[in-house]
């Protein structure tokens, strides 16, 4: 039966296929991408983690708990580029193509299912990274500042915390809470005259108190007289706010979208800059929704005879739109971090260039 050019789909039958056969080969080549690189990954940190007095088996394990749910995020579009390359090329090798479009289905209604499938892919991505992937990574990333030892109390807080007063440097091993409930642990504090230290003072903790940092059981060394002596109270740094600790550790794959969003927020109340975190917060959907371009830039490798000896090239073609979508998708992510790029134009523009690519060279050889 031919198909009408005003019907998005094809059949039923033929959407449901082609995208049963596009999601198997995505994930089939994304567990094993996952599998490979996570095994490699595991023989280069597998030396540091046992290292640890304590650490065994199961640490490993951890490692990887952790880890994976970041290779899946990374690699699930380009498993889904390679999918789209190995269903359209076999499909194309079968003659299945011809046969749609001799029934009357254009390109763009062979490709429909494929778009739905991977709009769908995406979206159950960025609910992935929001729910598991986020946490994993800031469980990792503090498990890695301790060198795969002990783990904080609260995994959430930000450790070896740099902050300036004047020309003192205050150290804080572990950062816990927000704003006046923040608390300091481990203090070092660096009392330096020309740039020269003359006091190191540390302490087990510091609380806020609105005109400054409570030290607890604060230790002063005098560097010159090399004596120590142990204070009762000491106040530290009052023109320091407890945002200057709670935020100077932001980083946007370790938060949520909407955690991100009001850590933006409360560093734009503080005067701080936010342009690499805005970034990251529109990258956040445009990433995942990058699936959706992958059947696109594959689509080549599906058209055109078989016969003809350039299925092989059509499929490097394909591959290379890909591998340049995401050349240019880190380019520009890492253009708005230093703020070269506005946020939006970072996190956006790869993908509308290479939406306008996909279809332009689909409606040049096909439409």
């Amino acid at each position: 039966m031919e198909l009408s050019q005003f019907q998005f789909f094809p059949s039923r039958t033929i959407s449901l296929y082609m995208a049963r056969v596009f999601l198997s080969r995505t994930f089939a080549v994304l567990g094993g991408l996952v599998v490979i690189l996570m095994t490699l990954d595991l023989l280069g940190e597998s030396g540091k983690i046992l290292a640890q007095p304590g650490n065994g088996e199961g640490e490993l394990w951890y490692y990887v708990m952790l880890r994976v749910p970041q290779l899946i995020e990374r690699f699930l579009p380009f498993s889904a580029l390679l999918g789209a390359l190995i269903a359209l090329g076999s499909m194309n090798a079968n003659s299945e193509i011809i046969s749609m479009k001799a029934a009357g289905a254009s390109a763009h209604q062979i490709l429909a299912p494929l778009i739905l499938a991977s709009f769908i892919v995406g979206l159950l991505l960025f609910i992935f990274n929001e729910t598991v992937v986020a946490p994993a990574y800031d469980q990792l990333s503090a498990w890695e500042s301790v060198d795969y030892g002990p783990m904080p109390e609260d995994s959430r807080a930000a450790t070896n915390v740099w902050v300036r007063d004047g020309n003192d440097l205050i150290n804080a091993a572990h950062v816990t809470g927000r704003g006046m409930s923040t608390e300091l642990r481990d203090v070092t504090v660096y009392d330096r005259e020309n740039g020269i230290i003359q006091y190191v003072i540390s302490a087990d903790s510091a609380r806020y108190t609105g005109d400054g940092w409570e030290l607890e059981n604060p230790v002063r060394f005098d560097v010159q007289a090399v004596a120590e002596t142990r204070l009762r109270s000491f106040s530290i740094a009052p023109g320091v706010t407890p945002d200057q600790f709670t935020l100077s550790d932001v980083t946007a794959r370790s938060m949520n979208f909407l955690e991100l969003r009001r850590a933006i927020a409360d560093l734009e109340a503080a005067g701080r800059p936010t342009t690499a975190l805005e970034a990251g917060l529109w990258h956040k959907i445009s990433g995942p929704l990058s699936t959706i371009l992958m059947p696109l830039l594959g689509a080549v490798a599906g058209f055109g005879l078989a016969r003809s000896g350039q299925l092989f090239v059509r499929a490097i073609i394909g591959m290379a739109l890909g591998f340049t979508y995401f050349v240019a998708d880190n380019f520009a992510l890492a253009m708005g971090n230093i703020g070269a790029y506005p946020p939006l134009l970072a996190a956006w523009a790869p993908f509308f260039l290479f939406l306008m690519i996909g279809e332009a060279v689909l409606i040049r050889t096909e439409e």
